[in-house]
């Protein structure tokens, strides 16, 4: 049987370090100790005026491929999760296969917003368990919403920032390892509440919409605070009794990286510590799609997951979205 293996991540952000010290100059008030009480966010990253999304899904991929000592004519399948892509038209996803030079490689782009990532690699993984053409896919979760930022709306412009990280996965016969279950779902009654809504075919971009702000990004309305950690919770539940484990036994859960106090609600709901929810927001802000693949690839630069053990991706984002899937590492 052919199962989905994590085989080596990746991770990118820019240059430009933006510290809350900014915002609080740029405001005029202090911002800096409400993001470090209430989120933990220090510090972020913002693309300079020369780089966009398809720069940092790139830089991402080749630390990936680099890892994996695999050259990029062995990929069979690019996916790119993002909701900040390099054009309306066309993909991403095929603007990285020519800079890799990845020959072989069919393309698309996926938009779930935030919760992206985890949904492309639900579907990645469901390529290499279906079909034996493809042993190697590529799935990189890119965001670049600085972009689209309004400099002076301090509920948008002091938490997102700028990232991508990449995740490859091959195929492997006979083995207890890789993927194992997913979920995702879906509260579509809030996809009026937050999100870039100019730019489409809705609302094209005019004098008008440019004067109003309706190009940038947006919170219409504040979302219930229980939400993203009830549905969490029983998402993990769900995961859980499919593939007939305990919460405690998930060596690491890698969710959404926006509310740290979501994060420990959830990780309370099953009585486990902190520490099994492996964070990077604290110095790389809120990076939307990339934000999970980028704490992956952190944890295992810091040695904090080891083969064999379960980990659990969580993401949420505009929509509203979910997704969840289980690998075993």
């Amino acid at each position: 049987m052919r199962k989905a293996l994590i085989r080596s991540t990746g991770a990118f952000v820019p240059e430009w370090s933006v510290p809350n010290s900014y915002f609080n100059e740029l405001l005029n008030e202090d911002v800096d100790t409400w993001l470090q009480e209430n989120l933990s966010i220090r510090n972020r990253h913002w693309c300079s005026a020369t780089e966009s999304t398809a720069d940092l899904a790139e830089a991402a991929a080749w630390d990936a491929l680099r890892k994996a000592d695999l050259r990029p004519e062995k990929l069979d399948l690019i996916i790119i999760a993002t909701d900040t892509p390099e054009f309306i038209s066309p993909s991403t996803a095929s603007i990285i296969q020519d800079r890799l030079k990845a020959k072989n490689a069919g393309t698309f782009d996926l938009n779930t917003a935030c919760a992206g990532f985890v949904t492309a690699l639900d579907v990645a993984a469901k390529y290499i368990t279906a079909d034996d053409r493809y042993n190697n896919v590529l799935v990189i979760g890119a965001y670049a919403m600085s972009k689209h930022l309004n400099k002076q709306d301090k509920k948008t412009v002091t938490l997102f920032a700028d990232g991508a990280g990449a995740v490859l996965l091959c195929a492997e016969e006979n083995t207890d390892r890789g993927f194992l279950a997913s979920e995702l779902r879906t509260e579509g009654q809030y996809n009026s509440w937050m999100g870039v809504y100019a730019g489409g075919t809705n609302q094209p971009i005019t004098e008008q919409v440019l004067q109003a702000k309706d190009h940038q990004l947006k919170f219409v309305h504040r979302f219930p605070k229980e939400l993203n950690p009830e549905v969490w919770t029983d998402m993990i539940r769900s995961l859980c009794e499919r593939i007939d484990v305990s919460p405690a036994q998930v060596a690491q859960y890698f969710i959404t990286q926006l509310n740290i106090n979501s994060i420990q609600e959830t990780m309370d709901a099953f009585d486990l510590p902190m520490s099994k929810a492996h964070t990077i927001m604290q110095n790389n802000g809120y990076t939307g799609s990339a934000c999970i693949p980028m704490a992956l690839d952190d944890a295992i630069n810091k040695g904090k997951l080891k083969e064999g053990d379960l980990i659990f991706l969580i993401g949420s984002g505009g929509g509203l979205a979910f997704a969840a899937t289980a690998f075993r590492y």
